[in-house]
């Protein structure tokens, strides 16, 4: 299980860099071929770990339109907290 669990943690690494960016066709693609990879080779996952990713695989977004509209909502809701002081 530990080995699932590290390349369930390898995925959701790939997933989170470079998370916003200017929309790419291939970054989707490789996404995506992470996640089916992630399926194909842990069938042991239990029930809410892999619905969770094939809710990832199928609600990725498929064109630019999508991809921009989803970032601009998650970040329009956003507030800037003040700068963080240093002693």
């Amino acid at each position: 299980m530990a080995s699932a669990s590290n390349h369930a943690h390898q995925v959701e690494r790939h997933w989170s860099i470079g998370l916003v960016g200017p929309y790419s066709e291939d970054r989707q693609f490789q996404r995506a071929t992470a996640i089916k990879r992630l399926l194909e080779t842990n069938p042991q996952l239990d029930e809410l770990t892999r619905g969770m990713w094939e809710n990832k695989l199928r609600n990725l977004a498929m064109n630019e339109t999508t991809y921009n509209y989803r970032v601009r909502n998650i970040y329009s809701n956003m507030k800037r907290k003040g700068l963080i002081e240093y002693e």
